[in-house]
């Protein structure tokens, strides 16, 4: 039989695409039982599961109690305290740690010795690929009041004494560790997004801002920095839906007692109230709120960056 005018023939499917069809075959697997099953754990939000021995049988047989278990947070003495710590401190991060990555890539951009740029860049990348746990164990150590190295530092500013040392892990310096530490850890990993949309930008771009007689800084400002708005956008809008959401290796690594009062937050309550006080309703709950919370953030940022900036991310 002849083939109907202006009807496509279909391409024969090959080796290659059974190849194809088996990597994405492997991820939606991996989703469906470690992102998407999970979420049946969602129902111990509304169950009153907490306590119990088999968390299975909390799921399945454990009696409905509707939103007691989100009143009981809501209630709860510490909960100010920490959604305080958290949203003030994601916060900070937000206006502190996210251009970092933007001016390291601008700068870098400006470094014309590749060896050069190659090192410091690969310097800065090695701190992401330390654990929190080993990356705070160094900070730790490092801020320790009688063998560390930044008393000694401070000493000489005038800001610390050997009689009366700094400690630096107590309450009142733990929120300015917690930004510093995260600029020198994720700074240099953050910055490759940019440098590649940086280099993606039209060069025609910036032999027209020489010709005007623009100088580097200009070029950056007025070139540079508009090229890799959409980028920017997309990260920051995601940022902005993380306010409730903290890195749990982070905080945990360099909670103690003394800091506990500015230290804890959601993601380290959720863990002693869930695993320590075996609470699994109560931290359902919890989390259940801060996943609701995040969404709510993240459209309504996108609804107000398309309004204002005609760019979002879902177009």
């Amino acid at each position: 039989m002849k083939q109907k005018a202006g009807t496509k023939k279909k391409k024969p499917f090959t080796r290659r695409d059974a190849a194809l069809l088996s990597m994405v075959s492997i991820s939606v697997i991996f989703l469906a039982l470690f992102a998407y099953l999970p979420m049946f754990g969602i129902v111990l939000a509304f169950k009153d599961g907490d306590y119990k021995l088999n968390i299975l049988d909390a799921i399945l047989d454990a009696p409905w109690v509707g939103f007691d278990n989100f009143g009981s947070f809501l209630r709860d003495p510490n909960f100010l305290r920490v959604i305080r710590n958290t949203v003030c401190l994601n916060l900070l991060m937000l206006a502190i740690d996210f251009p970092m990555p933007i001016i390291f890539a601008l700068l870098l951009n400006e470094v014309r010795i590749k060896p050069f740029r190659k090192s410091v860049q690969t310097i800065a990348n090695l701190p992401h690929f330390i654990s929190w746990i080993i990356f705070g164990g160094i900070v730790i150590a490092l801020t320790d009041q009688s063998t560390g190295i930044m008393n000694p530092i401070l000493e000489a500013f005038g800001l610390s004494s050997k009689e009366n040392p700094v400690n630096l892990m107590d309450a009142q310096y733990f929120w300015v560790v917690i930004i510093l530490t995260s600029i020198v850890k994720n700074t240099g990993w953050g910055s490759i997004v940019y440098l590649a949309a940086i280099s993606s930008v039209d060069t025609t771009l910036y032999e027209a801002a020489t010709i005007d007689g623009a100088t580097r800084l200009q070029k950056a400002w007025y070139v540079t920095l508009p090229s890799i708005a959409p980028t920017i956008t997309v990260f920051f809008l995601l940022n902005v839906s993380r306010l409730l959401s903290n890195s749990f290796d982070q905080f945990y690594a360099m909670q103690n007692v003394n800091n506990l009062e500015m230290s804890e937050v959601i993601a380290t309550y959720s863990y002693k109230m869930g695993i320590s006080q075996r609470r699994y309703s109560y931290t359902a709950a919890l989390s259940f709120f801060n996943s609701i919370i995040s969404v709510v953030l993240l459209l309504s940022a996108n609804f107000i960056s398309k309004k204002l900036t005609d760019r979002g991310i879902f177009g």
